[in-house]
């Protein structure tokens, strides 16, 4: 429910008026900033007329500070006076003469309600990219090369993208961006969660269901209908059965869907993108997944790497700018980390990859506020060395585990170069590569 806040002036027929429309309505005194601060309405109406000699600079700072909380600002008045207008000409949406009609209350705030919307995506499209960029910083020739191919299918119009890698490393956020930076970006963008999906509803989600005759039921679109023109991302596809991945891969190739319960046959022009933290080739060989939808679907295969398989110095530059981004969203949060406390963080394993790390940082920032500087002390108990501030700290983990840890460190030190690695931990290459599938290290 859209929420507005009136500041000063006669508020009780705006009042009256949004509140029997469906909005939620609240009213604040002349300085309404926490209440805009506290509650980020959609809409504020703040009065500007009737100001008193010499409160213009106070009614323009109060302006001032509701659009950083994101809000649309309607002006109201008894006629449009010099504040007014300056007003307008600082961003206010619109101004409405008081008192105004209900149906003119109602009217501007909705046009306002739109727009805040509106900007709110755009804002979230925003960030998503700048997450994305995020995700993929470094500058390794590893890393550089991903950002390369990343925008190569960004600048290509329908090639299919199969995107590969763990949970938590960002293949919707990369698929998102793909979609954003392309010629399709006016289009929709329809993820489907293949593994959240039921049988019995995938046919009816992927491809729709033709209401029955008569208008007892309606009809409703599926996801490749929904997608038409734009891109269609199939979130986990690995999860989808046997029939959900035929009906898939005949919508591809021919290019148009039949929906259930009718003859209704549409022509789609889809982009498909897919994800998967499955081997599908692995799949394809034990039967479990078709091999024509694998083929349809891998046109430009993109591995994401999981944190751990990062360098040091990407990951760095990862956490640093993770770091900063986060910090200005948090009031009173520090923008920089001390250098113990950056080495704390490069050398966590990040099981959870992307989508661990910015839980931990937000976590850390929070406690870290008006600290100057994140340090080891803010850091969660899992991220802090052994031994800090004189308590001895013991981590249980299996011979397996420190094995692992140390090959891992040992090819990051060598650049992955398995020669050089197998001779510093001496053992033959050949067993280092078998240690290295064995640990998923590749």
């Amino acid at each position: 429910m859209p929420t507005v806040l009136i500041i000063g002036g006669d508020s009780t027929t705006a009042a009256a008026a949004l509140g029997e429309a469906g909005y939620t309505v609240l009213v604040a005194p002349d300085d309404g900033v926490p209440g805009v601060e506290r509650y980020r309405p959609d809409v504020v109406l703040l009065a500007v007329n009737g100001a008193e000699p010499g409160d213009g600079a106070g009614v323009l700072d109060t302006l001032a500070r509701i659009q950083r909380a994101d809000a649309a600002v309607i002006v109201t008045g008894h006629a449009v006076d010099a504040l007014a207008t300056e007003a307008l000409s600082r961003g206010a949406e619109s101004f409405l003469a008081m008192p105004a009609a209900r149906a003119q209350v109602e009217a501007a705030v909705a046009r306002a309600v739109e727009k805040t919307r509106l900007r709110r995506i755009a804002r979230d499209v925003h960030e998503r990219r700048a997450t994305t960029v995020r995700a993929l910083t470094g500058t390794s020739p590893a890393m550089r090369d991903l950002a390369e191919q990343v925008e190569r299918l960004a600048a290509s119009a329908g090639t299919p993208v199969l995107l590969i890698g763990e949970s938590g490393t960002g293949k919707g956020r990369v698929a998102e961006y793909i979609h954003a930076r392309g010629s399709r970006a006016a289009q929709p963008f329809v993820a489907v969660p293949c593994g959240a999906l039921p049988e019995a509803a995938v046919h009816a989600q992927l491809l729709g269901v033709d209401g029955a005759p008569g208008g007892a039921s309606a009809s409703t679109l599926g996801a490749f209908e929904a997608a038409d023109g734009g891109t269609l991302f199939l979130d986990e596809v690995a999860a989808l059965g046997p029939a959900a991945q035929r009906e898939v891969w005949s919508a591809l190739a021919e290019r148009r869907v039949s929906r259930a319960g009718g003859a209704h046959v549409v022509s789609v022009d889809v982009r498909p993108m897919a994800s998967t933290v499955t081997d599908l080739v692995t799949e394809v060989t034990d039967g479990k997944f078709r091999e024509d939808l694998y083929y349809q679907l891998s046109v430009m295969p993109l591995h994401l790497p999981p944190l751990r398989a990062r360098e040091r110095e990407d990951l760095a530059a990862l956490v640093t700018s993770v770091a900063e981004e986060l910090a200005g969203q948090l009031a009173g949060a520090p923008r920089t980390l001390d250098a113990e406390a950056l080495e704390c963080l490069v050398r966590h394993r990040w099981p959870g990859n992307v989508r661990e790390l910015r839980n931990v940082l937000e976590r850390t920032l929070v406690a870290a506020r008006e600290a100057g500087e994140v340090r080891v002390e803010h850091l969660p108990p899992e991220l802090q060395p052994a031994t800090f501030a004189g308590t001895e700290r013991h981590s249980p983990r299996t011979l397996e585990e420190v094995e692992r840890a140390h090959i891992e460190r040992t090819l990051r030190a060598h650049r992955a170069n398995r020669t050089h690695a197998a001779r510093e931990l001496g053992i033959s290459r050949a067993t280092l590569i078998k240690k290295i599938k064995e640990y998923g290290l590749g």
